[in-house]
């Protein structure tokens, strides 16, 4: 799939969900099959995990990095989450952009309407659980956190789901592949 040649420059694209609803399971679906989409990479002030590579994984910054980023309006978005920073380097984005590439970022609720108020050429994407039922199934299923933290998660996501409607677009996650396949026909018209 191609983008259409009317369009040099990249489009900016907004994916959020709830924890669960299986976001990062279709973005690595949609990523296999469309090479021309680049995966923005966020930036954070939390130590880098094992395994975990700068500039693939996060860039890895200092606080006072950070901190002079959004001082000069380089961060497109960003939040403080358990005392560290989180955000998207403007410049990194507009690099990809300008040179033809649509830019995903998969990013939270608050995080997206901060970009979407700043933004009009943003294509906004929210993933939908088929039911609430389901979301809750899911979270459980993936053996990964207790009981409370479980909960918490269910929690925020009635937050994150009644900003729904802030979307462009809802696609409903019945299985990976249609999710993909109804991104894909909302980017590039195919049906």
């Amino acid at each position: 799939m191609t983008k259409a040649a009317d369009s040099p420059k990249g489009r900016l694209i907004i994916l959020s969900g709830p924890s669960g609803v299986g976001k990062g399971t279709v973005l690595n679906l949609l990523l296999s099959r469309n090479p021309q989409i680049f995966p923005s990479v966020s930036a954070t002030t939390r130590q880098p995990r094992d395994g975990e590579k700068d500039g693939v994984n996060y860039y890895f910054l200092s606080r006072e990095e950070f901190e002079a980023k959004i001082a000069k309006g380089d961060m497109l978005e960003y939040a403080s989450y358990n005392g560290n920073y989180y955000g998207t380097p403007a410049d990194k984005v507009q690099e990809k952009l300008d040179a033809g590439m649509d830019v995903l970022l998969e990013i939270e609720v608050q995080g997206a309407q901060k970009i979407m108020s700043v933004r009009k050429d943003v294509i906004s994407i929210f993933i939908l659980p088929p039911s609430q039922e389901e979301l809750e199934r899911r979270l459980v299923g993936r053996k990964t956190e207790d009981e409370a933290a479980i909960r918490k998660r269910l929690e925020a996501s009635a937050f994150e789901l009644s900003k729904a409607g802030l979307y462009q677009y809802q696609i409903v996650n019945h299985t990976v592949e249609q999710a993909a396949s109804e991104i894909e026909a909302v980017l590039y018209g195919n049906s």
